[in-house]
């Protein structure tokens, strides 16, 4: 089974071929900031996205009727259930239309409509970033109007909480797993029984190398009164954490800061560290205190540094496995994979 996988990000498009579950080839197609300038929005890119693809495909000698499936990257969609849905008309009018938010994933979708519909092949997105499987309770924020909202590294995640569980012998859909993504943005959730029912989202949870997560209301409005909204979005999103603290976000920097004995480096680090740490004790409530394990993934979870700290403070909750860097490329072809078998199915996002 031929299976194409889409990976739109903004600066660059991930692609890979795989043959089942088996990777291929994979290629990141970089897009300049000068053609990235040609466009007015986001889908204004989606033809030139499209023609990546089809160069990708000419480079590797396949055509689209060579392929049996394509699998996307979910994008800012409203608010899904895990797992598949099938990209047709419906799925991308909402995803042009109404989207949860901007983001250059949204695009992948919208590709994999257009080869779809060349090949007559079926085309699926996976585990989007906004999976909402929330218990009412974790749902509230405090204020009615305004609830918490799911937006994690839910495909990557949920990934490293099956293998997990593979590896220790655990039935996924009968575990309790809390998973940290550690990345330029770091979220949180704990699954249950293969829902994400509870989530920290990078703007509650902990500082990572440039987000500024989870601030104190109280200074939230001093800065709102003296910053304005925009000064406040750009903490939250690039000149928070790391950058904000040390002036680098890049945490290999960070540690060679503190192997040259900079104290206030090592102070930072280890405070982010403890911020993970205290985020996931938040979430070992979240099934009585139920914990199959604990898995830290992304980037940063490659630094012993970091994650020895880590495991210092939680290890008492559970046992504790690293799953370091991303696996979306893998997670998009084996979701594909497992609805082409027939081990899952495949939902349809509906106009209402």
């Amino acid at each position: 089974m031929k299976i194409l996988v889409i990976n739109p990000g903004s600066t660059s498009t991930k692609l890979a071929l795989y043959e089942d579950c088996n990777e291929l080839m994979t290629g990141s197609m970089d897009i300049s900031s000068d053609v990235l300038a040609q466009y007015k929005s986001i889908y204004d890119q989606t033809d030139m996205r499209f023609d990546q693809v089809m160069d990708f495909l000419k480079v590797n000698d396949m055509e689209v009727k060579d392929l049996d499936v394509i699998v996307s990257r979910g994008g800012m969609l409203p608010p899904l259930h895990t797992g598949a849905y099938v990209v047709d008309e419906d799925l991308c009018y909402i995803m042009r239309n109404h989207p949860a938010q901007l983001h250059a994933s949204n695009l992948g979708a919208l590709v994999a409509k257009k080869l779809s519909d060349i090949g007559n092949i079926p085309a699926y997105i996976y585990d989007a970033v906004s999976v909402d499987e929330m218990t009412d309770e974790a749902r509230l924020s405090g204020l009615k109007n305004y609830p918490r909202r799911s937006f994690s590294h839910a495909l990557n995640t949920r990934a490293v909480a099956m293998k997990y569980c593979q590896d220790k012998g655990l039935d996924y859909y009968k575990s309790s797993i809390i998973v940290a993504h550690l990345g330029g943005g770091i979220s949180m959730n704990f699954q249950k029984n293969g829902h994400l029912v509870d989530v920290i989202s990078s703007d509650e949870g902990p500082f990572s190398t440039n987000r500024a997560g989870a601030l104190p209301i109280y200074s939230c409005i001093t800065m709102a009164r003296e910053e304005g909204a925009d000064a406040m979005q750009s903490y939250e999103d690039s000149i928070g954490g790391l950058i904000s603290y040390l002036g680098t976000n890049d945490a290999r920097e960070v540690e060679a800061m503190i192997a040259n004995g900079d104290e206030e480096a090592k102070k930072v680090y280890r405070g982010m560290a403890y911020q993970i740490a205290r985020y996931i004790g938040s979430l070992a409530v979240v099934d009585n205190g139920k914990i199959d394990g604990i898995v830290l993934t992304g980037g940063m979870a490659n630094s012993k540094l970091l994650t020895g700290w880590i495991e210092e403070k939680v290890t008492f909750l559970a046992d504790i496995s690293i799953y370091a860097g991303e696996f979306e490329m893998k997670a998009l072809a084996q979701g594909a994979y497992r609805v082409m078998k027939g081990q899952e199915e495949a939902d349809h996002l509906k106009i209402y």
